[in-house]
């Protein structure tokens, strides 16, 4: 699994937005997305991090390697949301 940690996540557009680009990369890949603690986790055999990664910075948004599961810790998002871009 390859998971990543998105605070400029912030709303269910933000979500589909990142689930779709994802999905352009790897359209089998299963994409788990918890909007709370900004954790976007994906299962995949298609990708690689850094294609993932790309992936998501290119629909605008700032992804990083998230730390273990049990060791997630919930953040703020940075202010505004994407739908008043």
């Amino acid at each position: 699994m390859i998971a990543f940690e998105v605070n400029d996540m912030t709303c269910g557009r933000c979500v589909s937005a990142i689930a779709q680009a994802v999905r352009r990369v790897d359209d089998a890949a299963e994409v788990s997305v918890d909007l709370g603690t900004r954790r976007v986790e994906i299962r995949t055999s298609a990708a690689d991090v850094a294609g993932l990664q790309a992936a998501i910075q290119e629909a605008g948004y700032s992804p990083t390697t998230a730390r273990a599961a049990s060791s997630a810790v919930p953040t703020r998002a940075r202010g505004g949301c994407c739908c008043s871009r």
